[in-house]
């Protein structure tokens, strides 16, 4: 049986699209992985040019709604919410799951300065997600 895992975070546009991402290239289809968030936003420019050096590309990916999957009657063998601090209460609980983890990775859209700077913030928040999710694996 192939693991179902949900990220969630607050816009789905950064690290729960990452995880996401990780999840579905590396597992070898041990898992199958999907994103989604409780306020969806639109993808972080900065996120898909560092998933992009790394090999994947998300740019074509759509940001959707936790509501809308849970709605849909969608199932998951674990909930995975990547959201900050700050913004950890405010990610949804997702009902009818196995297995909730929280992974706390700062947002890449919170990067301050240059545009060098911004890409050198959301490649660090990359490969944290990245070393995260191999762990995931190796565990399960």
């Amino acid at each position: 049986m192939v693991n179902r895992v949900l990220f969630v975070c607050i816009h789905n546009s950064a690290r729960s699209q990452m995880a996401e991402a990780y999840l579905n290239s590396l597992s070898q289809g041990r898992f199958t992985a999907e994103s989604a968030g409780l306020e969806p936003g639109v993808l972080n420019p900065y996120v898909v040019k560092v998933m992009a050096e790394d090999g994947i590309d998300i740019s074509g990916n759509a940001t959707k709604s936790v509501f809308d999957l849970y709605k849909e009657g969608k199932i998951y063998s674990h909930v995975v919410t990547v959201c900050d601090q700050e913004a950890a209460e405010r990610c949804p609980v997702f009902p009818g799951i196995t297995n909730r983890i929280h992974w706390s990775f700062p947002d890449p859209s919170s990067a301050k300065g240059s545009e060098e700077e911004k890409l050198a913030f959301a490649r660090t928040v990359r490969d944290s997600i990245k070393k995260q999710i191999i762990e995931f694996i190796d565990e399960m």
